[in-house]
């Protein structure tokens, strides 16, 4: 026979033993069917009645001093000759106490953030609860702190609460993006052009409400008349991709605006545009216009210079990547202006300005800052500075902290910071 005092596994450190002063919570859990729990220092005894039986038991010691819980995971393998016997648990027991049992024994620490209630601990025996189970094992987790999800919202932080916004924002994207990509799917089975007209392809539901009927104006028909002779045609690729020529709007909810860049045209190379001001997908090559941005981030912020120039991040969080005109002919910048696009986008800052509060416009170079009519300043405001191209860069838009103004803007009135760091 083994020595039995071999036959302890533990991890070296502070963790492979129970400290003497704490006191003991034990709990047992078995197939994740039942769990059962002392009180404080009561003693329990485990009847084994089984040949071969493995059992998982946790127990939870509680330091007076520091009031945290650390939560012990004790994996308990009964030999098959083992014979049935009851031995004493005790919460004061040392982890060696266990050598006299011919077992194996493995001891593990990990620390327990949330403090758990005692109220709910039972003071029944183990042995009134104890069925022997002669199926196969099962791995028995490490407890760990409940995840946010399962805790009410009353009692969540804001960063929670702000976390779990966001990545609603994002499934709503990708939602909206999936059914404008469905629609061009379908369109192409069905008539083979694959063209879907405008109007289609505008899904999020806030604008369509905020904007009844823009799409159906004259100047709209004539626009989507245009845009879509442009597409059928064939003959020089029209940037970006159909399912993203609104991406700006599918991706940021009317209703969470509470920041515009205004942008010119769409990016006009190849897999550059993306329907996101100054955005373009990762694993393009990030043009020099994103790089002095980036750079003026990491001066006012001291963000990192990201690997990539996807903007996506910045759009859930409320910020509209707005260009003033959505499409472009390949290789051919402005090629689409004075269609009708200014007209659109003119009506969208409109809107903004007319139905919301406190969104900051961030008007970079002439163009942008021309539209600065469009908005009520004594409902909104203006952060105006040269464009970020490398032509202008240096005459006015380095140095202007409009990242860190922003948040300086929305915080005052309840509104959470946008998170710059891509």
């Amino acid at each position: 026979m083994q020595n039995p005092d071999k036959l302890i596994e533990a991890p070296p450190g502070p963790g492979s033993r129970m400290n003497p002063p704490m006191r003991s919570l034990l709990g047992w859990n078995r197939d994740c069917d039942c769990v059962m729990q002392s009180t404080l220092g009561t003693d329990l005894k485990l009847s084994v009645q089984s040949l071969a039986f493995r059992a998982a038991l946790t127990v939870l010691t509680v330091d007076k001093s520091s009031k945290a819980y650390l939560p012990f995971s004790l994996s308990l393998l009964i030999p098959p000759w083992f014979p049935s016997k009851s031995f004493p648990i005790n919460g004061q027991t040392d982890a060696s106490s266990f050598g006299c049992l011919t077992c194996s024994l493995q001891l593990q620490l990990q620390l327990q953030l949330q403090p758990r209630s005692m109220a709910a601990a039972s003071s029944k025996a183990i042995t009134d609860f104890f069925q022997p189970n002669p199926g196969p094992p099962k791995r028995q987790k490490l407890s760990s702190p409940p995840d946010h999800q399962h805790q009410p919202l009353s009692s969540l932080t804001t960063q929670q609460k702000n976390r779990m916004e966001l990545n609603k924002s994002l499934a709503k994207s990708k939602r909206n993006l999936k059914i404008c990509s469905q629609k061009i799917l379908s369109q192409s089975k069905v008539e083979g052009s694959g063209y879907v007209k405008l109007e289609e392809l505008l899904v999020e539901e806030t604008w369509l409400e905020a904007l009844p009927g823009e799409l159906q104006k004259l100047y709209a028909t004539n626009l989507c008349k245009f845009v879509e002779k442009e597409i059928s045609n064939g003959s020089v690729p029209i940037y970006p991709p159909q399912h993203l020529i609104f991406n700006a709007f599918n991706s940021t909810p009317f209703h969470r605006v509470k920041a515009v860049i205004i942008g010119q045209d769409p990016y006009h190379g190849p897999g550059q545009a993306m329907g996101l001001s100054f955005s373009v997908p990762e694993g393009v090559k990030v043009p020099s216009s994103l790089v002095n941005i980036f750079k003026e981030l990491k001066q006012d912020l001291g963000c990192s210079i990201p690997s990539h120039g996807n903007l996506e991040k910045w759009a859930v969080q409320g910020v509209l990547l707005l260009n003033t005109v959505l499409t472009v002919r390949k290789q051919q910048a402005n090629s689409h202006a004075k269609k009708g696009w200014e007209q659109f986008t003119d009506a969208i800052i409109k809107i903004i300005s007319q139905k919301k509060e406190g969104v900051v416009f961030l008007l970079w170079g002439n163009s942008a800052q021309e539209k600065s009519r469009f908005i009520d300043q004594t409902k909104h405001h203006i952060l105006k500075a040269a464009h970020p191209s490398g032509l202008s860069a240096n005459k006015g838009f380095f140095g202007c902290r409009h990242f860190s103004r922003t948040n300086q803007l929305l915080v005052p009135k309840g509104i959470p910071p946008i998170d710059w760091q891509l």
